[in-house]
């Protein structure tokens, strides 16, 4: 996106599993003694690998290298699911969706702005329509839209926020938490690896999990919907075919998470994978028993 707009982007490439590399980010930036970089972009909870990285770790190291480059985050996946804290870590620019966490329809980006941030579009050159946010403070002041406005999903957005708070973020936090818990220990059962390569690297909203090797897991995701109705997500990327995905975030309960499970079990078994029925199952309904809250 940032090539398309023209701008000059460096990409710092990492093997695919692993989280932000914070110690080259802080190499980069030390080397950077003209500030020539604008914004460091990393992603909190990568969907198409299964983890999540240390944003608090990234803005250490960027304060440690006294560099005054932005720190830009992709929240997809994670707020409202996660603890995310924009504040405590130094955030300038959050991107969310409607479509995860917040439960409701795709259609509505959610985007946060440090004061830092709204004060370099003072002097940023980028043409701009959508999210020129001097434009939507102008027209919130005065109680206009600089838009037509998505009037459902701002509704829907209200309720879920209530939802969330009235559950508590905490409790949603933890409930996101035990649910992905139990959704690896099936996969420990299975005998097939995690993407993530370490758990504290473990997303608590999506699981991307390997097939065994001469296996395509596009034909057993493929299968799953067609003999039982039920989506997983593809392997993106470097993982196509190689791998599929649980997704594990939002409106879920563990008997939703079970459900999942027992399905994909089945497809796997449908397709001669080496697991035996069940017990993936069983593995998660024994840590949900033995870890519900009393």
């Amino acid at each position: 996106m940032c090539q398309r707009h023209g701008l000059e982007l460096e990409i710092i490439e990492c093997a695919w599993g692993s989280g932000a590399p914070t110690e080259q980010f802080a190499q980069r930036l030390a080397q950077d003694s003209q500030h020539r970089i604008k914004a460091l972009l990393v992603t909190h909870n990568e969907t198409a690998t299964g983890v999540r990285s240390d944003i608090e770790a990234v803005r250490k190291a960027m304060d440690e290298s006294e560099h005054p480059a932005m720190l830009y985050v992709d929240c997809v996946s994670s707020l409202a699911s996660m603890d995310f804290r924009m504040d405590e870590w130094g955030v300038d620019l959050a991107v969310s969706g409607s479509q995860k966490g917040f439960m409701i329809a795709t259609g509505m980006a959610i985007v946060a702005a440090s004061q830092k941030a709204l004060e370099a579009t003072q002097q940023a050159k980028l043409y701009r329509t959508f999210f020129d946010f001097e434009e939507m403070r102008n027209a919130t002041r005065s109680g206009g839209y600089p838009y037509t406005p998505p009037v459902q999903l701002i509704n829907g957005l209200r309720a879920s926020v209530d939802m969330l708070l009235e559950e508590g973020l905490e409790s949603v936090f933890r409930r996101h938490f035990r649910i992905a818990e139990g959704v690896r220990e099936a996969i420990k059962t299975w005998g097939l690896p995690l993407c993530a390569v370490s758990p504290e690297l473990y997303s608590d909203t999506v699981s991307a999990i390997y097939v065994p090797d001469g296996l395509d897991s596009d034909t057993l995701v493929n299968h799953a919907y067609n003999a039982y109705g039920v989506s997983y997500g593809i392997g993106l990327g470097e993982m196509a075919g190689k791998a599929f995905r649980i997704g594990h975030l939002g409106a879920m309960t563990e008997v939703i998470a079970l459900a999942g499970i027992a399905t994909i079990e089945m497809a796997m078994k449908d397709l001669d994978y080496p697991v035996q029925l069940g017990a993936g199952v069983s593995a998660a309904q024994e840590y949900y028993r033995n870890s519900r809250d009393d």
